[in-house]
């Protein structure tokens, strides 16, 4: 007489499939932020139709999604100083850039 093993009778449950890491907003990502701000700055690009730079209140949503990237970068500082830290400054600097370009986008029309 041989004996099953207990798990042997269970079905087995399926687990649902984790997120990659770059898309869980739980791990910090230098990618992901960066990711985001250019994504936004491309999208406002678009938006304002650059050359003629037409008002469209619309380009708001990339501001803010270029705000949020901005903060998630800034989620990758370190409290003591290393070349890491030097080049997530360097990407808040871009981030910052970016920013001012999509808000110059937002206002500049309606002056």
């Amino acid at each position: 007489m041989s004996r099953r093993p207990v798990n042997a009778t269970r079905q087995s449950v399926t687990q649902p499939r984790p997120l990659p890491r770059i898309l869980d907003l739980r791990f910090r990502s230098l990618t992901r932020g960066s990711a985001v701000v250019l994504l936004s700055l491309a999208t406002a690009f678009l938006l304002a139709d650059f050359p003629r730079n037409r008002p469209n209140p619309w380009i708001i949503l990339p501001a803010l999604a270029s705000v949020a990237g901005t903060a998630d970068t800034a989620r990758c500082m370190q409290r003591r100083w290393n070349l890491y830290h030097g080049g997530v400054l360097l990407l808040l600097y871009t981030d910052l850039m970016a920013i001012a370009i999509i808000l110059v986008f937002l206002i500049y029309p309606y002056l």
